[in-house]
């Protein structure tokens, strides 16, 4: 383990905690794995599926950002993180398996950090491809609200064209 870059992601995060422990864990394995570097643009691609602490390891240790468009949440709940390398065309699946529930929060944050990856990740392929790079989208002025959007997040209605915060979803229930 590499003491300083814990060190890092534990003053980015604010504390240390099982969570980061996470996170840090998915990168060392995914860096060992698949030969990741630190991201500079979108060489690298992490797509996480849950908006939890170790996501701020990610950042710290991969360069994956929302900003640069390489950090790319999907909302599934899942502990779980996908990692896509560009220059070389691999990729890697991160699962976080169960963790015992008698363990004290300092014992769940050594295993995470020290057991045999397969004992604390579940690894495998991603299911899908590299998302496409990320790009720059013009802005909309919204007819209600006067506020810019980027135009993807435009929707019409009625004729006009409306922010998400002003545009009223319709639905009938599923």
């Amino acid at each position: 383990m590499n003491k300083n870059l814990w060190e890092k992601c534990k003053e980015f995060h604010g504390h240390e905690c099982p969570g980061l422990a996470i996170g840090y864990r998915a990168c060392e394995i995914a860096m060992e794995k698949i030969n990741l570097t630190f991201s500079e643009d979108e060489e690298l691609v992490c797509i996480t599926e849950n908006d939890a602490c170790g996501v701020d390891a990610v950042q710290v240790i991969t360069g994956c950002t929302m900003g640069k468009g390489n950090l790319i949440y999907k909302d599934t709940g899942k502990m779980a993180f996908s990692f896509f390398n560009r220059t070389n065309g691999d990729s890697i699946r991160l699962i976080l398996n169960e963790v015992e529930s008698e363990m004290t929060r300092e014992q769940k944050k050594i295993h995470i950090l020290e057991a045999p990856a397969e004992e604390v990740f579940t690894i495998k392929k991603p299911n899908y491809e590299v998302p496409s790079r990320a790009r720059i989208f013009n802005t909309v002025i919204c007819e209600k609200c006067g506020e810019g959007a980027k135009e993807s997040n435009i929707r019409i209605s009625n004729g006009k064209k409306l922010c998400l915060d002003c545009y009223e979803e319709y639905t009938r229930g599923w």
